[in-house]
């Protein structure tokens, strides 16, 4: 038997769903791409405009000590353009520069200091208190024309902040007009800035020049990770950590005198400030993922509501149908589908009727063959059963003993095919019969009608039969052949030496597939005329029985012994050969 080859396994296809994810990934991706920059990009150009506002706010803070400054620069500016006319006389310079302090309410000194000559003329009541820091004044290159900036110079006991501006004549530098700030006017200036900054003016050197709180203290306001030197070379800038005390704060540094006075502020952190908050970074970074979850959420739910759970309610009507669960489908219906899948279920409902309307037709063309089958069989019996009673009319009317015996045999051989064609008759199903219950009927009655002819002596009839299904060609050659090894036992049955008489029948199903038909009956130990006419002799009942035995495919052997004698068909059974066709 050839081994059925193996069915191919089916490849596993991704599901709709998991196909659906990937096309909207690949379609959103380009989207959120672009959400990416856009989002990044607005996030920098808000904290742009957050360092902006700040800056603005420590410049609009550090404002009054700005116009300070820059005051005294346009005051020192302005006498160094006038000097030239003024210090031909040293009463009207002092006076001049005697004037400029008055009219300023800031201003602490005014002066002009020739390098040849030392100081040539300053404002009044300064002179005889000022000793050696009008000396002190460094030299200043002539070929620099640069505002200089001098912080704590101590004019009178006064701590105050000078500025310095080049008198340049024909082009050559012939001194320097001096300005002094007192101190105390840029610290209460900006000590008038609020309560949520500090202010600190320094240098580019680092040195401070005035702060809200000018003591020992006032560089406690200051950034603990960076130097003034550092920011002051970094230049405009906005930036969050903490101060020197611990404290978080939000700097801001900006240039008032380009290049050598700087502001800085230290601001108390209010609402989000310079820095982006972790959880706007953090939208920045996961909003496109977050759209992406959405999206393919959204699509999902809408295409399982249009079509996976409709598609998956057709796979449930298709496998219900495939199962006999429903014979008609009519009455099923999809819920809200979209009108493609409601197409699809109205052919698949139509399919479902057409086949149904098919499988009646067949149902009820298999049944009317089947009761014309049966017809058959009920007619062919009352046929053969009306020959069986014309013979035994005619064996009555017969005188001759052994035309009686040769009747009787015939009609046997009749009733046997009668019950065959009875069986049919009354069989459930006709494709395949019971082969026990068959010879069971068919052996029953030719004994007894056997015994009662022969001898008239008891014979002891015992059958061993297997439930097995034969189909309907094997059941005819099976019975008649069952039917000439019955007469043949019944015929030659003989007493044997412990005084009995017997016959066992018996059809066994083997191992290998195949049944065993077997009869064996007693014989009297000088039995004779059994010799002479058993099985293996030249008569019609053994021609018939080898005859039979090769219809049935199968082989006869016979077993003479002088106490039995036996006889055995194999055959193959139909369900064995049925299935190595289909292999």
């Amino acid at each position: 038997m050839s081994a059925r080859p193996a069915l191919p396994r089916r490849a596993l296809k991704p599901r709709l769903a998991t196909q659906l994810i990937v096309v909207l990934s690949i379609a959103i991706l380009p989207l959120g791409l672009i959400s990416v920059y856009q989002t990044n990009k607005v996030l920098q150009e808000r904290q742009s405009l957050s360092e902006s506002a700040l800056l603005q706010r420590t410049q609009q803070a550090v404002g009054e000590s700005r116009e300070v400054i820059r005051s005294a620069i346009s005051s020192a500016e302005t006498l160094a353009v006038q000097i030239s006319a003024l210090q031909s006389s040293g009463d009207t310079c002092s006076a001049v520069m005697s004037e400029v302090v008055d009219r300023s309410e800031t201003f602490a000194f005014a002066g002009y200091r020739d390098n040849a000559r030392g100081l040539i003329c300053a404002s009044r009541d300064v002179i005889a208190n000022t000793e050696s820091p009008l000396d002190a004044l460094p030299e200043i290159d002539q070929r620099s024309e640069s505002v200089l900036m001098r912080p704590l110079e101590f004019l009178g006991g006064i701590a105050t902040f000078s500025v310095t501006v080049p008198v340049i004549d024909e082009g050559r530098f012939v001194g320097t007009v001096w300005i002094a700030v007192p101190v105390s006017a840029l610290n209460g200036a900006l000590s008038q800035a609020g309560e949520n900054v500090n202010l600190v003016l320094f240098k580019t050197d680092g040195d401070i020049i005035a702060t809200e709180d000018y003591t020992e203290n006032r560089r406690s306001v200051l950034p603990a990770d960076y130097s003034l030197q550092d920011l002051a070379a970094s230049g405009r800038q906005t930036f969050r950590g903490e101060s020197r005390e611990g404290e978080t704060r939000d700097f801001a540094v900006s240039p008032i005198v380009s290049g050598q006075v700087f502001v800085l502020g230290s601001w108390m952190p209010q609402g989000r400030g310079i820095q982006m908050p972790i959880f706007e970074q953090a939208l920045a970074l996961y909003f496109p993922f977050a759209m992406w979850a959405i999206t393919i959420g959204v699509a999902y739910v809408g295409v399982h509501r249009l079509v996976i759970r409709h598609v998956r309610r057709l796979r449930s009507w298709m496998r219900l149908y495939a199962s006999g669960g429903y014979d008609d489908l009519g009455d099923a219906r999809l819920d809200d589908a979209p009108e493609e899948l409601e197409v699809m279920a109205d052919a698949f409902r139509a399919m479902t009727r057409r086949l149904s309307e098919q499988d009646r037709r067949r149902e009820e063309d298999l049944q009317e063959k089947t009761v014309l089958l049966r017809e058959v069989h009920h007619r062919v019996k009352n046929n053969l059963q009306l020959i069986s009673s014309m013979m035994n009319m005619q064996i009555r009317a017969t005188n001759s003993a052994e035309a009686q015996r040769l009747l009787r045999r015939v009609q046997d051989r009749v009733m046997a095919l009668s019950a065959i064609h009875r069986y049919l008759y009354l069989a459930r199903k006709l494709s395949m019969l019971r082969a026990d219950k068959l010879l069971e009927d068919i052996i029953q009655q030719l004994v007894i009608v056997g015994t009662l002819d022969e001898s008239g002596q008891q014979i002891k009839v015992a059958t061993e039969l297997d439930p097995v299904e034969i189909n309907p060609d094997q059941s005819v050659p099976l019975s008649l052949l069952a039917t000439e090894a019955a007469m043949n036992a019944v015929k030659y049955c003989g007493v044997n030496a412990d005084g009995e008489a017997w016959i066992n029948i018996a059809l066994k199903s083997q191992d290998d597939g195949n049944l065993c038909l077997s009869i064996v009956n007693s014989r009297a130990s000088a039995d004779d005329d059994a010799a002479t006419d058993d099985a293996s002799s030249t008569g019609l009942g053994s021609r018939l029985i080898k005859s039979f035995a090769t219809q049935l495919n199968g082989t006869l052997e016979t077993e003479d012994l002088p106490d039995r004698f036996e006889l055995h068909v194999v055959f193959p059974m139909a369900w064995h050969e049925a299935r190595e066709d289909a292999v």
